[in-house]
């Protein structure tokens, strides 16, 4: 019986894949927000992480199976790798969910089982079913990866993915795991798959791929017309190393050329039913949300979701658009929610308009919540004229980083002047509510920021990137800025907005330091680097 479920399904990875993205890490109020927020986008699956990894990352990923795994909503995965404890823990973690999955991997190319599991291709065949099967016991909906797939040697790569389905697999992954293969080879590889696994109907093809050559949305697309029917993709592209693909383009590719991919799917060119269920309306709201909270700040030369994506400099370019916006527009700025967004929202609008829009902007608080973003809200007003749903938007954003803060920002004091030494005074508080104060001298107000910060809080680090932009037109527009810090070898971003530049400064350095220091209590697992032998299975 074949599982062509006759569409593309959108599996979104940004809470697992994308935030090993180096600096990308987050918090779980952060990793909620996000995942509601794919929920109202509308995809299939939600990776939600790694369970096994951290109490950190199994407690997020129950929230989000308890939370957000509906009915009506998302299916909620766990990665796991083929082992037992990785499959056990993945299971309680999405086990709250009406709609869950596990999915686990093992790596299949010659270069991964010599160099980093140090196994042979007999003890893979042994481990496939075992642990496939033992996934299938807990729950209905397994997915199963062959890591390095793209490097693997396809007669091989039949059989484990033979072996997989026969033991309980609905669903069979391929990853160009380091971004290596071409559009014309995995297209190739995809068909091959198809025409040499006897049992590949009793399963739905997926494909994940990085973006390391710049390929990955190509890949995906050439996958797709060869018979993958999931996707597996991140907003904005986020990942390790150069990214992975990116869930914008892959939807708004397949909507825009639907016309071309129709008749893979055995349609008329001219059938407009939708090619995923993804709600386009809802991603450039998505792709906000995910690169302030992440500090993974979207290039504005951006397909999709850049900020010169739709811009038109070229007078040529200008006028074709004012007479006919196809002259040079191919998708309408409208369909992935991009539109005039400036509201009547001011300095004597109630807590009950401010609620009502925070819901339409797709925001559900809690009481307290409401109360402490109507709080922030008011004092912007009383230095902002015109508030814009983006300042809203950077309000709720900031606001979801301050749970589990070590530190707070209680004072930001700066001189600075063309004769003058950049001089800061900065109080901060513990968790504790303890208050510290001193001053610092920099090469400029932001530096001596930076060094009364560093100075209070005795956190060794060394400061990597600070950017700063505007969120709205205007000179009293809100600066954003991201701020990120490497610490122990890792990375670690920080992120506020506000309209003067130098607190929001203070402010993302102090969410990084916040970040940086939690890290130091959690010794957390990475899926592919930190290997695994299996283990004997539990009695069920």
């Amino acid at each position: 019986m074949a599982k062509d479920p006759g569409r593309v399904l959108i599996f979104d990875t940004t809470l697992r894949d994308g935030e090993q993205s180096p600096g990308a890490s987050l918090n779980l109020e952060e990793k909620l927000a996000i995942a509601q927020q794919l929920a109202r986008l509308g995809v299939d699956v939600i990776e939600a992480g790694f369970p096994f990894a951290s109490q950190g990352d199994f407690l997020a990923v129950q929230k989000i199976a308890e939370q957000v795994g509906g009915e009506d909503g998302p299916t909620i995965c766990g990665l796991a790798r083929a082992s037992s404890a990785d499959i056990k823990s993945c299971y309680e973690a999405v086990s709250p969910a009406p709609k869950r999955r596990i999915h686990t991997f093992i790596a299949t190319s010659d270069i991964h089982l010599e160099h980093k599991l140090r196994k042979s291709r007999k003890d893979v065949l042994s481990i496939v079913p075992e642990m496939v099967s033992y996934a299938r016991s807990l729950v209905d909906d397994v997915e199963f990866s062959c890591e390095d797939a793209a490097r693997s040697d396809p007669e091989f790569l039949f059989e484990v993915i033979q072996v997989a389905i026969a033991s309980g697999a609905g669903t069979i992954n391929i990853p160009d795991t380091v971004g290596y293969i071409t559009p014309s080879e995995f297209g190739e590889l995809i068909s091959r798959i198809n025409n040499n696994v006897p049992n590949i109907d009793e399963a739905i093809l997926s494909v994940h791929g990085h973006n390391d050559l710049g390929l990955a949305v190509a890949n995906f697309l050439e996958a797709v017309k060869n018979g993958a029917r999931q996707l597996e993709c991140t907003i904005n592209g986020i990942g390790e190393r150069a990214g992975n693909a990116a869930l914008e383009e892959l939807v708004m590719g397949l909507h825009v050329r639907r016309s071309y991919f129709n008749p893979f799917f055995g349609r008329d060119s001219d059938s407009p039913t939708p090619l995923t269920a993804v709600r386009m309306d809802e991603i450039t709201k998505t792709s906000r949300l995910v690169s302030n909270l992440t500090g993974m700040v979207v290039q504005p030369n951006k397909a999709i979701v850049g900020a010169n994506a739709f811009a038109h400099e070229s007078g040529i370019h200008q006028d074709g658009v004012l007479k006919n916006r196809l002259t040079y527009e191919i998708v309408d700025a409208k369909t992935v929610g991009l539109r005039d967004n400036r509201i009547s929202l001011g300095k004597l609008s109630g807590r009950s308009a401010v609620r009502a829009r925070m819901e339409e902007l797709g925001y559900d608080l809690s009481r307290e919540d409401l109360n402490e973003a109507f709080a922030r809200f008011k004092d912007l007003a009383d230095r902002k004229r015109d508030i814009t749903d983006r300042d809203l938007e950077a309000i709720v954003s900031e606001q979801v980083q301050q749970p589990e803060a070590r530190y707070q920002l209680r004072l930001v004091q700066v001189s600075c002047g063309n004769t003058l030494r950049p001089t800061a005074t900065i109080t901060l508080a513990n968790q504790y509510g303890q208050e510290e104060t001193t001053s610092a001298v920099g090469t400029g107000p932001v530096d001596a920021v930076c060094r009364a910060l560093d100075s209070l809080a005795a956190v060794p680090n060394e400061l990597i990137e600070f950017s700063v932009k505007s969120v709205t037109e205007g000179i009293d527009a809100m600066g954003e800025v991201t701020i990120r810090l490497r610490g122990e070898g890792k990375l670690y971003s920080g992120h506020s907005a506000d309209t003067d530049v130098v607190v929001a400064a203070a402010q993302a350095y102090i969410n990084a330091l916040n970040r940086l220091v939690a890290s130091q209590a959690v010794c957390s697992l990475h899926p592919q680097r930190d290997n695994v032998d299996v283990h004997p299975l539990p009695s069920l």
